[in-house]
């Protein structure tokens, strides 16, 4: 498949580039990035060892449709979206923590609590609580935002006290973070799914905090669907959900967790369409419309002459 592995552009202005997990970063001038969303796909911190067909495009397409319809609440950082897998946008200072928020006990809240744990990121849990039921209110679980290896849980007392953020713009990410969940969970409503539990990233620009990176994609959320929910929870059964989890538990059943000795299980043309096929589900559940498939020719040629003529518009 014409899959996009990495990518090594040189773009006009070009001043530093950065390969993250998922994402290729091209920095222009001092004052744009150019963010490639690749089909890589990471579980457990770790990229894993083959490349998913359109999931670049998935998320990146989810992504523009979400900003766009949260742009009343804050800014954000899009300036253009001149390819299916890419996005330029404003630079900004990064907040180095993201905003998890979580409505329902699910994946790594889950763990934690049946673990043992009573307590996450300083926030407090009840008693009696089972796997998926729905909390009394969302609660914010934030982490460190790490360059490499490992995110960390960390909690607000921490973040203010070491002066990651300053008390004020933290109680203002807080505010902005519940106003997204709230509108992320009315839009998923109206397409019959339950935003169970979600990430944003901020950062700063001339003073003022803009909503960064990409929001409510299957990689930063997950999500149920609403029918058969209360019945299922009623019997005990696992929850029919759209995210990234079928992934991590497809490793942790082959004996992978990202821990040191574990080996990343193979994954076979089988695997790899199913989890692309997942993806492209979630992108018509979530927006209401088909999927559109790129048309053919080289992927990276595409790209390359869509961000070219994008940058040839912007002012410096």
């Amino acid at each position: 498949m014409n899959t996009i592995r990495e990518t090594n552009f040189n773009f006009d202005k070009q001043t530093a580039f950065y390969r993250g997990k998922v994402r290729d970063v091209y920095s222009i001038a001092e004052d744009y990035l150019v963010m490639v969303a690749s089909d890589r796909i990471s579980a457990f911190d770790v990229v894993l060892p083959r490349a998913i067909p359109y999931k670049g495009q998935v998320l990146n397409q989810i992504a523009s449709k979400f900003l766009q319809a949260t742009s009343d609440i804050l800014p954000n950082w899009v300036v253009s979206v001149p390819d299916e897998n890419v996005t330029i946008g404003k630079r900004c200072e990064p907040f180095k923590v993201e905003m998890v928020i979580r409505g329902y006990v699910s994946g790594h809240l889950w763990r934690t609590y049946r673990d043992g744990g009573r307590e996450l990121c300083g926030v407090t849990l009840p008693e009696g609580l089972r796997e998926n039921d729905k909390l009394p209110e969302p609660i914010i679980t934030p982490t460190t935002k790490a360059a490499v290896g490992h995110d960390m849980d960390i909690s607000r007392e921490e973040i203010i006290a070491q002066g990651i953020v300053s008390e004020e713009d933290y109680t203002q990410l807080e505010k902005y973070a519940r106003a997204l969940f709230q509108r992320g969970t009315e839009i998923a409503k109206e397409r019959g799914l339950i935003l169970v539990d979600t990430k944003y990233e901020f950062g700063k620009q001339n003073g003022e905090i803009f909503l960064i990176d990409e929001i409510h994609t299957p990689d930063s959320s997950r999500y149920f669907y609403a029918e058969g929910y209360e019945d299922r929870q009623a019997k005990g059964e696992a929850q029919k959900q759209l995210s990234k989890e079928f992934v991590r538990q497809w490793l942790i059943e082959n004996g992978f967790q990202g821990k040191d000795g574990q080996n990343v299980p193979e994954m076979t043309d089988e695997i790899v369409n199913s989890i692309s096929e997942r993806y492209i589900e979630l992108f018509e559940h979530i927006t209401g419309e088909k999927f559109v498939y790129p048309g053919q020719g080289d992927v990276l040629d595409r790209v390359q002459r869509n961000v070219d003529a994008a940058l040839k518009t912007l002012t410096y």
